[in-house]
């Protein structure tokens, strides 16, 4: 009998296009760039200032690797659709983020966000997407002090250490999210 199951199983995988992932593979998440929501006296007199934009790519690219180097997710190269993923407001698109990760063969999406009230007070929001289901699965920030290229990479980088690595999404351990 569970032969049977297990064969049915396998056909139903093949006739639906999707492959099976081996036991080892890796989640694979796609990691757009940083959006900016910017409340600020300073964001609606001059706008979004060039620093603040070279900010938020080098969130993303500090983001990517960070996880690619835990060991322990496959980053997709979101390339193929990064100028589309730009023109939308991620957060505000109905799960857009989930259909670009499907297109580059991504399991989850992770995007985030700036939240600038001043130069002074400032966080960093971060929101993961299971691609299958759609659903928003985690969401952690993290505020920070002083709008500087440091506090905003320390900031990030005390949210990856503390809080999504420490999740497990997307790991078949044993072991329970936060």
């Amino acid at each position: 009998m569970r032969s049977i199951l297990m064969n049915a199983a396998f056909l139903l995988l093949f006739l639906s296009g999707a492959a099976p992932l081996p036991a080892n593979a890796l989640p694979r998440v796609a990691v757009f760039d940083f959006e900016l929501i910017d409340s600020s006296l300073d964001g609606e007199v001059y706008g979004t200032a060039a620093a603040e934009k070279e900010r938020l790519q080098r969130l993303g690219q500090q983001l990517r690797a960070a996880l690619a180097g835990s060991g322990r997710y496959e980053v997709a190269d979101i390339g193929p659709v990064e100028e589309a993923a730009r023109g939308s407001n991620l957060q505000a698109c109905g799960g857009c983020d989930g259909d670009f990760a499907k297109k580059v063969g991504a399991s989850f999406s992770i995007t985030g966000t700036v939240q600038k009230v001043s130069n002074l007070i400032l966080n960093i929001n971060i929101y993961v997407r299971d691609t299958a289901s759609g659903d928003a699965i985690l969401s952690m920030s993290a505020d920070m002090r002083g709008n500087t290229d440091d506090s905003w990479s320390r900031t990030l980088k005390w949210l990856i250490k503390n809080r999504l690595l420490t999740s497990n999404f997307g790991q078949t351990s044993d072991k329970s999210p936060l």
